[in-house]
């Protein structure tokens, strides 16, 4: 192995990446760094499928050690700048210790920042990011007419891109053109995991029921109780209608089945256009990819 060798794993979710990370981890004596948006919260390891569903949280498994899972909880806000410093940090420690970093996950700005770095923006008042949330919150239709150069549909990169409006007066767009740091050199080799849709679609049906019965409900039922935001993971929405009354337990699991394949067809469409593979698995990965890539 050269030195300051490393690794991300990507793909849609339900690939397979985060099975496929950790064995490679095992086999190369890697440390698994999450770049996957979701799984950086505590108490959504289920409806998140983080490798610690179902499992005590700690900082390894099965003597793989793993950061920046479940770090934040459900109240706390991070922007991509402060998770790529964050990624920086696993990354020098990793290399410390001898271990090679391996970024799992999905997040297609996380992954960007990592790969290609990000654009310095100003940092942003504690109050415009609090205008910013409470206008997504009130009427999230309406948050996006304000930064109509923002495509995104997560709520958290529209608040992001009011935030820096109300912050600089420039949309984000323009503060997107200015030059980059912050990606981590040498780049990692990149590895995409893309199974056919047809497969994803299976695995996502039959994975969800399994998420509720580890404990998806009950997570849904501490983000009610704690009147937290439902939108911070696809599924704890359809959970917490269902547990208010709003659906069935059926439709809370069709919709969410739904919900979870729109995304995983975003994603495929972002790895097509934004993302350039060093290695591409066009199927659910095995052994014999493992080998390919520790000999690449």
């Amino acid at each position: 192995m050269k030195n300051n060798k490393s690794y991300i794993i990507t793909g849609p979710t339900a690939s397979g990446k985060s099975g496929f990370a950790h064995a490679l981890a095992t086999r190369v004596g890697g440390c698994i760094i999450n770049c996957d948006s979701v799984q950086i919260y505590r108490g959504i390891e289920n409806i998140s499928a983080s490798p610690f569903a179902g499992r005590s949280l700690t900082d390894e498994i099965d003597g793989v050690p793993y950061r920046l899972f479940s770090i934040l909880t459900l109240q706390e806000q991070i922007s991509v700048a402060d998770y790529i410093k964050l990624a920086h940090e696993q990354y020098n420690a990793a290399i410390k210790m001898n271990k090679i970093p391996i970024f799992v996950g999905g997040t297609g700005y996380y992954i960007n920042g990592i790969v290609n770095g990000i654009s310095e923006i100003p940092e942003i008042s504690s109050e415009n990011r609090r205008r910013a949330r409470e206008l997504v919150a009130h009427d999230i239709n309406a948050a996006r007419q304000m930064v109509p150069q923002c495509s995104a549909t997560d709520p958290q990169r529209i608040a992001r891109a009011i935030e820096v409006y109300f912050q600089t007066g420039r949309h984000l767009s323009e503060w997107q053109k200015s030059p980059r740091t912050g990606a981590i050199t040498p780049t990692p080799t990149r590895i995409l995991i893309n199974p056919p849709a047809d497969v994803l679609r299976r695995r996502i049906a039959s994975r969800i029921p399994e998420m509720i019965a580890g404990g998806a409900l009950d997570e849904a039922e501490y983000i009610l109780k704690n009147n937290l935001n439902p939108n911070r993971a696809i599924g704890a929405v359809q959970l917490c209608e269902y547990l208010c009354g709003k659906i069935s337990r059926d439709n809370a699991i069709e919709n969410w089945i739904i919900k979870t394949n729109q995304y995983a067809k975003r994603q495929r469409t972002w790895f097509k256009t934004q993302f350039f593979a060093d290695v591409a698995i066009n199927h659910i990965p095995t052994d014999d990819d493992l080998d390919a890539v520790i000999l690449q």
